[in-house]
């Protein structure tokens, strides 16, 4: 196993800033998602993990040891593409065979290792057939089969299930953990799939326009977004974030959410944070799931659309343009054209400057 330490990483393409500011520590076999939309670095720094690229400053550390100079060959990882690469010419034995040749290994060594790994991903059937003559999901199952076999200290995985099928993508999700905690290797995931990051990943590191945004367990990034950026990215829905006023309430602080008419009494250890950073305008944030909704005959938030995916229903309710989402069972009751009352979990709460986006008092 290796760690790996980005310090100070940064990145650029002439004028272009593709990585404006990077310090990561990964520990030794500890997998680790970089989350982020398009265009947001994570691609630009795993290129210069695996030695594709070169830092425009800062350093790579393998277990302490700077990577400067030292080729892709000579890192001691694997990488998976998004496009698989495949020797199309071979069958499936020789293409998982091929890294052990290279290295000169002997066949019976490579006929255990190559059998054993095809078993692992359920490859054995089709050892002999052509890779021409696969699918897409088979051909990157080998592709991912191909780069694990060489058991590599560090494996680098580039958006590799982006093109195959929604079914075939969580069957791999759990063979590629299972394959982690196999094999112990240090695992780097790039992904702008979010619910990749949070079903694999033991930290995820969530990126935008080229700057790390926060780093931290699938949990805590989810519960405690650092900022606005993060607590929309995460989650399906990504959290409601209403804009809001803070004010006095009875001797307590409440967020006035004039837009839906209603106002929430926040917490004591919230209010006392908001005070002591004396935030008047903020965003009050909550995840959609830790809401409920309870029809009313008049009043209360419109309902403007019932959206039901099999075993859960998103309510969306609106009013001015704002909209908010909540996740509830199916068997909710709530039509489109209905008002409901919306009552939020106290504990759920977050607050976010409404100027900068930052989070205030998170834990």
């Amino acid at each position: 196993m290796t760690s790996i330490h980005l310090e100070n990483l940064k990145k650029s393409f002439g004028a272009f800033q593709a990585l404006k500011t990077m310090d990561l520590k990964i520990n030794d076999g500890e997998f680790v998602a970089l989350l982020g939309p398009s265009g947001c670095g994570k691609s630009t720094t795993m290129n210069m993990i695996a030695g594709m690229e070169d830092p425009s400053e800062g350093r790579i550390l393998f277990d302490g040891r700077d990577m400067s100079g030292v080729s892709m060959g000579k890192r001691g990882v694997g990488f998976v593409f998004q496009n698989y690469a495949i020797f199309t010419h071979m069958n499936v034995y020789e293409n998982l065979a091929y890294g052990l040749r290279v290295r000169k290994l002997p066949e019976a060594e490579i006929d255990r290792r190559v059998r054993a790994i095809a078993e692992f991903l359920q490859l054995g059937p089709l050892l002999k057939q052509p890779s021409a003559k696969l699918s897409v999901n088979i051909l990157q199952r080998l592709a991912i089969g191909r780069s694990a076999i060489v058991e590599p200290a560090i494996f680098l995985l580039d958006e590799p299930l982006s093109n195959v099928d929604a079914a075939f993508r969580a069957v791999m999700r759990t063979e590629l953990k299972h394959l982690q905690r196999q094999f112990k290797q240090t695992m780097v995931y790039v992904t702008h799939d979010q619910l990749e990051a949070m079903t694999m990943a033991d930290r995820i590191a969530v990126m935008d326009h080229g700057v790390l945004q926060q780093s931290g367990s699938p949990v805590e990034v989810y519960n405690n977004p650092t900022n606005t950026f993060v607590a929309g990215f995460l989650g399906s829905p990504g959290m409601n974030l209403v804009r809001s006023t803070l004010a006095d309430s009875g001797g307590s602080l409440a967020a006035d959410m004039g837009t839906f008419g209603m106002s929430d009494t926040l917490e004591d250890s919230l209010a006392r944070c908001a005070a002591n950073e004396n935030r008047r305008e903020v965003y009050y944030g909550f995840r959609p799931e830790q809401a409920t909704l309870a029809a009313t005959g008049e009043g209360g938030i419109p309902v403007f659309f019932v959206e039901r995916i099999g075993a859960r229903t998103i309510v969306h309710l609106g009013r001015d343009k704002a909209t908010i989402k909540i996740v509830m069972d199916n068997d909710n009751g709530l039509e489109a054209g209905m008002c409901a009352r919306l009552t939020v979990n106290p504990g759920a709460v977050r607050l976010f400057d409404a100027e900068s986006g930052m989070a205030i008092g998170r834990a």
